[in-house]
């Protein structure tokens, strides 16, 4: 007997109203409240409605495996309407769940994409060390204080928020006592997936950028897949969250 199996719930935060959506993507291991900063910037020059969710297995949202990009796609796909029209903002593993999102399987009109700080090429090492994290249990700490400081280091954003906020107490949750990063760390097992064949499968246009100092990516690797890929130079990987106005001023451009 066949048994639908629901989605799971996702904590999405939105605001605004109308066409076209805005789509907003977090990376790997962090959450939706890294988008805070943009928030006023959208409300004075977004003319649509935007959200942004927490993606399965991190933040506020539910865990529940497998994790992929294409599982990912199809949890955000479902927040939104049959046709509805939308340009999708991704960071880092956000970046790659919308190309994968833009493939058009999942049923959803994405006029453009923007990604930045995409991780575009791993080595073997790499993808080992991520599928090794991904096996392996929740690590657990004995206070609040040591969860939110691994948290945030994971997530690269230590000295970007501050370890007392309301922001980072969210990336991490306490059972019994003891603190876990909110994030699941089976959610690792989407690194190494061929990022050519994800941006093959595009039926929408991508622009690439990312911060001088990331490294993470080049200029030269994000170049092979948008000839007009651009850097932010003084930034690091986070340029959402290290200077939203400047970022903010390179998607009005991408988007002309």
């Amino acid at each position: 007997m066949a048994e639908a199996v629901p989605g799971p719930a996702l904590r999405v935060e939105s605001g605004g109203s109308g066409s076209p959506a805005l789509l907003l993507l977090h990376g790997l291991g962090a959450n939706a409240t890294v988008w805070d900063g943009l928030r006023p910037l959208l409300a004075r020059h977004w003319p649509g409605r935007w959200l942004a969710p927490d993606l399965r297995g991190h933040g506020r949202s539910e865990h529940r495996a497998p994790y992929s990009f294409g599982a990912y796609a199809a949890d955000v796909a479902a927040l939104l309407a049959q046709g509805e029209e939308v340009v999708v903002l991704g960071h880092s593993m956000g970046g790659a769940v919308a190309m994968a999102l833009a493939s058009q399987w999942f049923g959803v009109a994405v006029r453009q994409v923007i990604a930045f700080g995409v991780k575009l090429v791993w080595t073997t090492e790499e993808t080992a060390k991520a599928q090794e994290l991904a096996r392996a249990p929740a690590r657990w700490f004995a206070t609040r204080e040591e969860a939110i400081e691994r948290y945030l280091r994971v997530a690269g954003l230590a000295g970007l928020v501050a370890p007392d906020s309301a922001a980072a107490a969210i990336g991490v949750v306490e059972e019994g006592g003891r603190f876990r990063l909110a994030a699941d760390p089976r959610a690792a097992a989407v690194v190494g997936v061929p990022i050519e064949s994800v941006i093959a499968a595009m039926r929408a246009p991508l622009h690439l950028a990312a911060g001088a100092h990331d490294p993470m990516v080049t200029l030269e690797q994000m170049r092979r897949f948008d000839p007009a890929a651009v850097l932010l130079e003084g930034l690091g990987h986070n340029p959402h969250v290290e200077a939203p106005e400047r970022l903010w001023q390179l998607v009005e451009t991408m988007l002309g």
